[in-house]
């Protein structure tokens, strides 16, 4: 008996394992050359050519329904894929919101029409989306979205804005959480969900630089946007209902857990060269992969109760929650090291991906739900208010 059957933990299947080394090779190929500090941008990094090239070998879409281009694979087949893309830092934030969320919500929200027309689209790195959800003075309370789409003879008319949408600047579209009936304090009631193509007239995107000099953040604006019937995403008022369930793939997966890897194995690289082997560095090292251990453990379990069609709103939050703290100690646990080291000649590459890491690693508990949100959640989820 293994030790994962003897913990009884979920396991990836065999068939799906058995892609991470054709994954491995075309990666190394792919983005030979690129330096560590560009690597750690990694899901936040940006390269249209790429996706199409993860596109043509049928990585995008994996588990979307082969009629709409997809692989027809399991969610366990995109786990691996994302595991390794984000192991080794590939830019893959053009195709990430897409694959992640926007297809598997379009398939199984969508009409017919929107599914033959984006999911293709999607499959083959051609469409990026990017997601609606943050307002100005709303911050993670997505209940209070003041966004609203009104129905007139032609479809919906959009006004209002979206902040902290990333990547909207090379996206083709958006799918926005809007109200199209009631007002704010209505809460949950009268929320609908909107694809919005990005290049109509009255939309206006404009990045936000970052302490780190990226600008993948922006704030998208509406004026009275003439939408089409057709944006509309399932039915009017179950926009609640599908962005709840849209969460759980956000808040759940490897990208919660791997966003300053390339910085630890950076570091790990550079101990080994210089045959490092303190207790210091030891005990750190140590300490992030028992860390890292169970947290991927329950990443792997919340996408197995995705798999079977569950809910696991609490559990991908306690993932996304535990992630986030480790990925940002990362950072200033490596910084604590490498300052306390008197003498040492810490190579330039290091320092620069150290230097982006800790700068963007601020962002990574506001993403995706900000920390106190998030356990508000846990703590409801659990009965403890």
């Amino acid at each position: 008996m293994s030790v994962l059957d003897s913990l009884n933990l979920t396991r990836i299947p065999a068939e799906d394992e058995a892609l991470r080394a054709e994954v491995r090779a075309f990666l190394a190929e792919a983005i030979r050359g690129l330096p560590p500090h560009v690597r750690a941008r990694s899901w936040g990094g940006y390269s249209a050519e790429l996706s199409r090239q993860l596109g043509r070998k049928g990585w995008i879409g994996v588990t979307l329904p082969r009629e709409y281009g997809g692989g027809g694979r399991s969610a366990f087949t995109r786990y691996v894929l994302v595991e390794e893309f984000l192991a080794c830092g590939a830019p893959v934030g053009s195709h990430w919101i897409a694959d992640r969320q926007s297809g598997p919500l379009i398939l199984k929200y969508g009409s017919e029409d929107q599914k033959r027309f984006y999911l293709p689209r999607i499959c083959r790195g051609e469409a990026f989306f990017c997601i609606g959800m943050s307002e100005p003075n709303a911050g993670s309370d997505l209940a209070s979205v003041r966004t609203r789409a009104v129905a007139n003879g032609a479809g919906f008319v959009l006004n209002g804005q979206k902040n902290w949408t990333t990547n909207a600047h090379h996206c083709h579209y958006m799918i926005a959480l809007v109200r199209t009936s009631g007002e704010p304090a209505d809460r949950h009631q009268g929320l609908s969900q909107v694809i919005v193509d990005l290049s109509l007239p009255g939309v206006s995107v404009r990045p936000i630089t970052d302490l780190s000099g990226d600008s993948h953040f922006c704030e998208v604006f509406f004026d009275n946007v003439q939408l089409p019937p057709d944006a509309l995403i399932g039915r009017e008022g179950q926009g609640w209902e599908q962005v709840t369930a849209e969460l759980a793939f956000e808040r759940s997966g490897p990208e919660r857990l791997f966003s300053s890897i390339v910085l630890f194995d950076e570091w790990l690289a550079w101990l080994r060269q210089s045959g490092d082997r303190s207790e210091s560095a030891l005990r750190l090292a140590g300490r992030v992969f028992c860390e890292l251990a169970p947290l991927r453990a329950m990443s792997v379990a919340v996408q197995d109760q995705l798999v079977r069609g569950r809910s696991p709103i609490v559990e991908a939050a306690l993932v996304k929650e535990l992630g986030t703290t480790l990925e940002q100690f990362i950072p200033a646990a490596i910084a604590d090291d490498l300052f306390a080291r008197a003498g040492d000649e810490v190579p330039l590459e290091l320092l620069r991906t150290l230097g982006y890491v800790t700068e963007v690693a601020p962002s990574y508990s506001l993403r995706g739900g900000t920390r106190d949100i998030l356990r508000g959640m846990i703590a409801r989820g659990l009965g403890l208010r």
